[in-house]
């Protein structure tokens, strides 16, 4: 069903600078085709989704955009609100002197009406986001918004987004589980050629490269597995730290390298649902 739109019917040429303001901001006021509403704090699973969108979006961003967390925009002459997540160039756009639009955004959905999403949809293509992605949070499923057909329409979950925006795709299931996030991040680090990502893997090379001409028997194999795996959970650690903006300086690195493989997840898990380094070492 298609509900009635506000959007100027002159086009987008007509329309507000996407940063001019018709709310207050810094508050939790929306407007949505004149209509005031009140963006609403979120309980899980909704706020753990939302997490998960920003932290997997941040490491697969392509060089030349910038990922945004509620970024308010001038949908149209009456309607100025936030998604939750969202991807655009980076920069002034030249044409209006004001940010450029968003070309991919997020939106998770919790108690919302399908309507009100709906309506979103409808004011933010026609404002020209050219992808609308929405993770419907009950259902469990992750759908793409259609202007053709005027209806969210389901994505694949074994399926991957993939965008000019992004570095790297982001498979539909990265959207929906942590641990899928955690590999869809590292990967977008390792294409993007983070430093991080580099100097571990060469160090783990060398590792193996040392153990493989000691330890040719059984019980070494099984000792660089495990090692492989405290490995890739110090990999994760400082990816992770990279993405949040963590500073690691060497009294950190050095935590890390001491801390055994229960410790190394204890400390993932603290990174990963309080975005910051523990209070003390």
């Amino acid at each position: 069903m298609r509900y009635p739109s506000f959007v100027d019917p002159g086009g987008p040429t007509n329309l507000p600078r996407v940063d001019e303001g018709l709310v207050r901001p810094e508050t939790r006021e929306e407007i949505v085709r004149g209509r005031k509403v009140f963006a609403a704090p979120a309980l899980e699973p909704h706020a753990d989704r939302h997490q998960v969108l920003g932290f997997v979006t941040s490491g697969c961003i392509a060089p030349g955009y910038i990922a945004a967390t509620d970024l308010l925009t001038r949908v149209g002459p009456r309607s100025h609100f936030a998604t939750d997540t969202c991807i655009r160039r980076a920069g002034i756009d030249p044409d209006t002197g004001a940010r450029y639009l968003e070309e991919l955004a997020f939106e998770v959905v919790g108690t919302q009406s399908h309507r009100d999403i709906t309506e979103r949809a409808e004011d933010l293509s026609a404002r020209g986001v050219r992808r609308i992605i929405a993770i419907f949070v009950e259902r469990g499923q992750v759908c793409e918004w259609s202007p053709e057909h005027s209806d969210w329409m389901p994505l694949d979950p074994s399926g991957v987004l993939e965008d000019p925006t992004l570095v790297e795709p982001i498979p539909i299931r990265a959207m929906l589980d942590q641990a899928e996030a955690d590999k869809a991040v590292v990967r977008g680090l390792r294409t993007k050629g983070n430093p991080a990502i580099r100097a571990l893997e060469t160090r783990a090379r060398e590792e193996g490269r040392t153990e493989g001409r000691t330890e040719g028997r059984t019980e070494g194999h099984a000792e660089g597995r495990a090692e492989g795996r405290t490995e890739g959970s110090r990999t994760a650690i400082e990816a992770l730290c990279d993405v949040l903006g963590i500073p690691l300086e060497p009294e950190r690195r050095e935590h890390i390298r001491r801390l055994d493989a229960r410790a190394l997840d204890d400390l993932l898990h603290h990174l990963r649902h309080e975005r910051r380094w523990p209070a003390s070492d």
